[in-house]
């Protein structure tokens, strides 16, 4: 189950989660949030080299250093949740503001060069119809397709079963059932797809967990399921996150299980997608469903840069409260659960920067991966 909620030697701890990463040595310099000039000013020098690219690979390159996640603007944002109560509105409103008026230039401006780009094309490409004809190139799957399946098939050789559930859920299974209080944010229509009508009580599941419950309700116990799959929340695309993306998600629930054998089912998962020297390690958090919950992190050995430690999902023993929706017994049985996101999983182990290279069905970027992840 999962929730929203990444250079040195393994225990070490030069890059986390919670580090700002102005002061954890990062190249780039996030502007302050209450600094309205500095604000406007990093706004005006990203409408200045975005209206200045010349062609569609200038404004890519434009786009992540503007709205990437080391982007002055994104650190600047970061740092909201450090700020007294009485500034964080005020520095939310600015952010938002600048952050809202630089990606609405990038999308004028890649729809201007989109038409450009496509005039000249007709012009550049113009067929010769005396040519001899070209083979059609083979396709090949989507390597987040791919590195889902590849998942699965890790978990399966551990004995594990993999579940598949709807997309569009009932608010229960979606949140209630998963010990989600109606007070939480993320029942909210700012976090959360709602079908109408609303009294409808339909969602477009937030992550794949109601699928965890479908399968506590409906396979006999003990339970080792994984679910991979597609889920939805309204985030704006852009290069580190996307409204539609992936998941994988487990859960076990047996009689006797730990923390300790959560870790070593991460562990192995982890080293099977990354590598042999690959280590995780859990930091203490919060989660609505399981208790108690931590946040995991993954030591990526080969990471762009060097090895480092990176936020990569989150896990925890099963809430007791969530067995009982499930008619199962706390006093009886225990579980774990986990998930992270395929997508960011793809990103980091793969070196792809942007989000929207994934997403926007250029063919080279799927050729690049050949059939295998």
């Amino acid at each position: 189950m999962s929730e929203r909620t990444p250079e040195t030697t393994p225990g070490e701890e030069q890059i986390a989660p919670q580090v700002d990463p102005v002061a954890d040595g990062a190249t780039d310099v996030a502007v302050e949030p209450t600094d309205e000039a500095a604000v406007n000013a990093a706004v005006e020098t990203a409408l200045g080299e975005i209206q200045a690219a010349a062609d569609l690979d200038q404004l890519k390159t434009v786009r992540l250093a503007h709205t990437g996640e080391k982007s002055p603007l994104a650190l600047g944002n970061r740092k909201i949740g450090k700020l007294p109560k009485d500034q964080k509105a005020v520095a939310g409103k600015l952010m938002g503001q600048a952050r809202g008026r630089v990606n609405k230039a990038i999308a004028v401006r890649q729809e201007v060069l989109e038409v450009e780009h496509a005039e000249r094309i007709l012009v550049e490409e113009a067929v010769d119809v005396t040519a001899a004809g070209r083979r059609r190139r083979i396709g090949g799957r989507h390597p987040i397709s791919t590195l889902m399946e590849r998942a699965s098939d890790i978990f399966v050789g551990m004995g594990w079963e993999v579940a598949e559930g709807p997309e569009i859920e009932s608010e229960w299974y979606n949140f209630d059932s998963l010990n989600f209080k109606p007070d939480h944010p993320a029942r909210q229509l700012v976090d959360t797809f709602f079908v109408d009508p609303l009294d409808s009580h339909l969602v477009l599941r937030t992550h794949t967990s109601p699928v965890q419950m479908r399968s506590l309700l409906t396979r006999d116990l003990p339970l080792y399921v994984v679910a991979p799959g597609r889920v939805f929340r309204t985030d704006e695309l852009d290069a580190t996150h996307t409204p539609v993306f992936h998941q994988i998600e487990g859960l076990a629930v047996d009689k006797g299980l730990s923390m300790a054998d959560l870790k070593g089912t991460l562990e192995h998962f982890a080293r099977q997608i990354l590598g042999t020297e690959a280590q995780i390690r859990l930091r203490p958090n919060f989660f609505p469903f399981t208790e108690p919950s931590a946040e995991m992190d993954v030591w990526h050995p080969n990471a762009k840069g060097g090895p480092r430690w990176i936020e990569w999902g989150g896990c925890g023993m099963v809430h007791p409260n969530v067995l009982r929706s499930a008619g199962v017994d706390p006093e009886v049985y225990s579980g774990f659960a986990f998930g992270m996101g395929i997508d960011r999983t793809l990103m980091f182990r793969n070196n792809v920067p942007d989000m929207h290279d994934m997403v926007e069905g250029d063919v080279r970027f799927t050729q690049h991966f050949g059939m295998e992840v």
